[in-house]
């Protein structure tokens, strides 16, 4: 199943960097890319899921800084590392610029209740501060902070464990909130946080 999962992940990314190619000479618009990513991230960045990412509402800066990060391999990825490098400058800006003015469409999951609730209480001890509203889009800005309320949960797994295994660079006030949670909770209290963002329906 995995293996037929990264098939057509990468049959998707290959068919994104063909797309992307063929137009740019002629100018493609903002939605003509933005459709490149649809077999992955879903249309207007609705992921279906489940280890796949909405970015439909995604701040046009985390939106740029992530591509330039992917095309320098300076994150780590399965695919997006060779897809990002198919765009221009000028391209990733109309995409996220694209994907900024979408609506933002919450995962459909399944999701543990009381754990649920022990992750809002954690979210507010540990992640308020930089995740307003339990990780919403903040309406009518664009921030610099990752989308989690109804976020897929496989996906942010996949993501915190990048995080610690340091493929992916930890915010420095998100290493010492991890570490304390971690701390004092454990793995469970990732889980709690997990299930909360997944209640963000």
């Amino acid at each position: 199943m995995a293996t037929q999962s990264l098939k057509w992940a990468l049959l998707s990314g290959a068919l994104a960097l063909g797309l992307s190619s063929s137009v740019s000479a002629g100018g493609a618009s903002a939605e003509m890319l933005a459709n490149t990513c649809a077999g992955c991230h879903g249309t207007k960045g609705a992921s279906v899921g489940p280890a796949t990412p909405i970015i439909g509402r995604m701040e046009r800066e985390t939106f740029k800084e992530t591509m330039k990060a992917f095309q320098e391999d300076e994150m780590y990825g399965t695919i997006m590392n060779r897809i990002a490098k198919g765009y221009t400058e000028e391209e990733i800006e109309k995409m996220a610029d694209y994907f900024f003015r979408q609506d933002y469409v919450p995962a459909q999951q399944s999701f543990d209740k009381k754990l649920a609730r022990k992750g809002e209480k954690l979210h507010r001890k540990y992640c308020e501060k930089c995740h307003e509203d339990g990780g919403r889009p903040v309406e009518g800005e664009d921030v610099e902070y990752a989308l989690l309320a109804g976020q897929w949960t496989p996906y942010l797994r996949y993501a915190m464990e990048d995080f610690q295994n340091h493929r992916r660079e930890m915010p420095k006030k998100m290493k010492k909130k991890i570490k304390r949670l971690l701390r004092k909770e454990g793995e469970k209290g990732l889980e709690a946080l997990f299930a909360y963002y997944a209640s963000q329906q």
